[in-house]
């Protein structure tokens, strides 16, 4: 008598589910490699940059209404240091720095994987810009990788926001990402964000395209 195993027989079942509910499954979704850098509140980049300060746009990003920034500050840890870390704008209700792990490694911190703003006991960094320092006290995060879309994109890959998704890379070195978080807004440009730890490991580069295999279970 064959022996079942039910535990693998719920495995598949919601492996078939999961695609089954995706809509869409094409190599679709554009790559968008996040560099270590920094989110700032007003109040900051006063303590910053001095009193008044406003941020200056060296360039947009595909996000709806935000740029990277021409000022960039120093990020410091126990065990070393970054330079010219940029800002991106624009100001936010609250301050955070996006790193890698090799970053943190380099920094001599072990952040959390989050969400942005999800800060509640992250790591601690200084920030030194050119006319004050901060104490960035638990808010230095890896971040978590997402998917960035509109509402009516994501009817039409049948997902909705805070949805876990699985997704595929093409090419000869093509991998699984699991746990990848989808977040809709009607702010939001199609975009697939990760960290330079692992685009590197997976080959990919900016604009290079994806596809959402099934949901996370």
């Amino acid at each position: 008598m064959v022996e079942i195993n039910e535990s693998l027989i719920k495995d598949i079942v919601l492996d078939i589910v999961g695609k089954a509910e995706i809509k869409n499954r094409e190599f679709s979704i554009p790559v968008g490699i996040s560099n270590r850098h920094i989110h700032v509140t007003q109040e900051d980049l006063e303590c910053l940059f001095g009193t008044g300060y406003e941020l200056t746009v060296k360039n947009s990003v595909k996000q709806i209404g935000q740029f990277a920034a021409n000022e960039t500050v120093t990020i410091a840890g126990s065990k070393g240091s970054f330079q010219k870390v940029r800002i991106l704008g624009p100001v936010r209700k609250y301050s955070q720095i996006e790193i890698s792990r090799t970053d943190a490694f380099a920094l001599g911190i072990k952040p959390p994987v989050r969400n942005s703003g999800e800060l509640e006991n992250s790591e601690t960094l200084s920030v030194i810009g050119p006319n004050g320092m901060l104490i960035f006290k638990n808010r230095v995060i890896c971040a978590k990788r997402h998917i960035h879309m509109i509402p009516k994109q994501a009817e039409v890959y049948g997902v909705k926001d805070g949805d876990l998704v699985n997704v595929e890379t093409a090419g000869d070195k093509g991998v699984i990402f699991k746990n990848v978080l989808i977040r809709v807004s009607d702010k939001s440009a199609l975009e697939f964000h990760l960290d330079t730890d692992e685009a590197n490991s997976s080959e990919l580069k900016n604009n290079e395209l994806i596809r959402i295999m099934s949901k996370s279970r």
